[in-house]
């Protein structure tokens, strides 16, 4: 111990003092005002709701593969693949303070190959960009899905505990190894103000999470014998939680949780859904063929968040960045309810 790696010029695995990389820490800073903020994936509906929470206090611009139509008046929207040359020139030309990063391929409808790409691939030279464009601070939003759900899991899961999701999920490890790959990041440069967010299951108007289209079904189909424990939070107490991240400062790894946790039946009850038990020798050889068929959303690895509960502990976030949730459980349910 008594040394922080820090990635340099010269050497990817040079050493700075500990007291190089305190003193670094000790001289962060909140963002203040009129900032340049860049937002990558900023036409998806969490963008979207993260530039209006944020425009009256950075300059932003956005960067996405689709065009937002109708996007704030004077901001700069540039329609670029992550995976292009001509992405490096959205910084080059806007030379960021600040970036929000969630360009990222979270439904299975693209094929893998594309999907690891956009995510692994993209998020690296977002990283690489930063550096290299002297960006100061640094969200990215990832999920607390990277827990996975496992009989084993403690009740109240803290941001040491390992990532476990690709054991019984292995189409989502690309999302596993972007927040492996920014937690690195923040480790080996700590003079960049980095936060990486873990939120619990989103729901909302603009919001298409798998949980969401799951809940928006009539008839939601559940495992026979299970009803394990859910956290929900509201789409816009996310975009509070990456603009209080920004705002307050604050550098570290953070799961962020929303108001409260009830049992998956309660959940599909509150939404206007009906629950469907099935026994689960049914269940997962049925989706799983519907999902190589194309004809089901989500791949059978996600009947274990129907099984076991992942439910985190949002307590370091709420104490760092002064973080509550403004919407209830009621709240959150009504944004998807039929």
């Amino acid at each position: 111990m008594g040394q922080v790696p820090v990635e340099g010029p010269e050497d990817l695995f040079h050493f700075a003092p500990a007291d190089a990389a305190g003193a670094a820490r000790r001289a962060r800073r909140a963002a203040e005002p009129g900032e340049k903020l860049l937002i990558t994936g900023i036409a998806g509906g969490q963008g979207r709701l993260i530039a209006q929470r944020l425009g009256s206090y950075f300059r932003i611009s956005g960067v996405d593969r689709s065009r937002w139509d109708g996007a704030p008046a004077g901001m700069s929207m540039h329609v670029v693949d992550l995976r292009k040359r001509k992405f490096e020139d959205v910084f080059r030309t806007e030379r960021p303070d600040a970036l929000v990063h969630l360009a990222f391929v979270r439904h299975f409808r693209s094929d893998a190959r594309v999907r690891h790409e956009v995510n692994v691939l993209g998020t690296k030279r977002v990283l690489e960009y930063a550096i290299a464009y002297g960006v100061k601070r640094i969200v990215v939003l990832s999920s607390a899905y990277v827990y996975g759900a496992l009989p084993d899991n403690p009740y109240y899961v803290d941001e040491e505990y390992p990532l476990n999701v690709s054991r019984t999920y292995p189409e989502v490890r690309d999302l596993a190894e972007v927040d492996s790959l920014a937690t690195t990041f923040l480790w080996r440069h700590p003079e960049v103000t980095t936060a990486i967010l873990r939120p619990v299951n989103t729901l909302g108007y603009y919001v298409h999470s798998a949980i969401g289209r799951y809940l928006r079904q009539r008839y939601v189909p559940t495992i026979l014998g299970f009803n394990p424990m859910l956290q929900f939070i509201h789409e816009e107490d996310v975009a509070e939680a990456v603009a209080l991240a920004l705002q307050k400062g604050v550098h570290g790894v953070y799961n962020v949780a929303g108001p409260g946790a009830v049992p998956l039946k309660v959940a599909i009850h509150e939404t206007g859904g009906t629950a469907i038990p099935l026994p689960e020798a049914l269940i997962r050889p049925v989706l799983s063929r519907l999902f190589r068929l194309g004809l089901y959303h989500t791949p059978s690895g996600a009947m274990d968040f129907l099984k076991y509960p992942c439910t985190v502990d949002g307590g370091q976030f709420a104490r760092d960045a002064g973080f509550s949730p403004l919407f209830t459980l009621e709240d959150t349910f009504a944004s998807v309810r039929r």
